[in-house]
């Protein structure tokens, strides 16, 4: 990376970017959402892009989700490449016909003949006190539907490269961005989420997860804000003499199994750690991942799983900081997992 390469940029930053130099390449790019153009997007995702491209091609909507999603699944239909931002995806309730029963599935059901090269991007996470209808992951929900690739950076280098990449997908991609962590003046964020960041434009491929931190006794596999409370947690498990790696999975669908695999078979012992909720979700996923190779992974001690338990996030600050997976509860699931083989006392 030359000299010219070291800036360091916020996720915020970087997916703006991404969005503004696809955009430039092809003209069949665009976006469309609420607050996208003037605002540049509530959390930064779209900043600066309406003063380069102007309004016909970065386009302020109604607050009408359906429409201007259904908008964006027609134009990619005709063989533009829309991008459409949902401000929260817990609004996806509003606009679930033309996300799962057409944005998913026409593809299928045209037997092929219908391209739809489309990016619903979103904003997902807690840790601000804005209650249970604006502080979900939900990414689960949407990797359980066939047909979309779900996409979810933990950080800047991440976020530029895989918005390349999924503006250039023929298929529906789902880019979920973590609050927490875009880098917002008005925010508390994880600094580990700003990276260095290429100034050229540069794709990564879906489907390969990211060894964040080897180690030898155990593996935390997470994804987005939770690979950043993960990397503080095995701080902490150091100074114990715990040596823990970190997955950090990038995206869910596809899901790079043997990445997971592989790193189990290293160290014997698997945590889960996830700001989704606990059932039917990624931890349960992973969990029957390695239990269906239980043939060539030998576990040392049993899987844990660390995820919201299944209540609607708080407002109440203490009950979200509660539920919500944080630094100490990881360090806690990670001593019950070495204990369990008696490694600590």
């Amino acid at each position: 990376m030359n000299a010219s390469n070291e800036r360091r940029l916020t996720m915020a930053q970087a997916i703006a970017e991404a969005i503004g130099q696809q955009m430039e390449g092809d003209p069949e790019v665009f976006v469309m959402g609420e607050d996208i153009g003037r605002y540049g997007g509530i959390f930064g995702a779209t900043g600066g892009l309406l003063d380069k491209f102007g309004t016909d091609r970065i386009m302020d909507t109604p607050i009408s989700e359906t429409a201007f999603i259904g908008t964006a699944i027609g134009a990619a239909a005709a063989g533009m490449r829309p991008i459409a931002e949902l401000m929260f995806v817990d609004f996806f309730g509003v606009c679930m016909d033309m996300i799962y029963n057409h944005m998913a599935k026409n593809i299928y059901m045209s037997g092929g003949n219908v391209k739809l090269p489309m990016v619903l991007m979103t904003a997902i996470g807690g840790g601000y006190n804005d209650a249970a209808q604006h502080s979900q992951c939900l990414y689960a929900t949407f990797a359980h539907m066939p047909g979309i690739k779900v996409v979810v950076p933990s950080n800047a280098y991440d976020a530029k490269g895989l918005m390349a990449q999924a503006i250039r997908e023929d298929n529906p991609v789902l880019f979920m961005y973590h609050k927490g962590i875009m880098g917002l003046p008005w925010m508390a964020y994880y600094e580990g989420s700003t990276t260095a960041v290429p100034a050229d434009p540069y794709v990564l491929p879906f489907g390969k997860a990211r060894i964040v931190r080897e180690g030898r006794d155990l593996s935390i596999v997470t994804l987005s804000q939770m690979v950043h409370k993960a990397t503080a947690a095995a701080a902490q498990l150091a100074a114990q003499g715990i040596d823990a790696e970190i997955i950090d999975l990038r995206t869910l669908v596809p899901l790079d199994r043997q990445a997971v695999l592989d790193s189990v078979r290293k160290t014997g012992r698997l945590l889960v750690a996830d700001e989704d909720y606990l059932s039917f979700g990624l931890s349960g996923e992973i969990a029957a991942l390695v239990a269906e190779n239980l043939d060539t992974v030998r576990l040392k001690s049993p899987v844990r799983r660390l995820a919201v338990p299944d209540v609607p996030i708080p407002y109440s600050r203490p009950l979200e900081q509660f539920v919500i997976p944080q630094v100490e509860a990881i360090v806690a699931q990670a001593q019950r997992l070495m204990q369990a083989t008696g490694v600590l006392a």
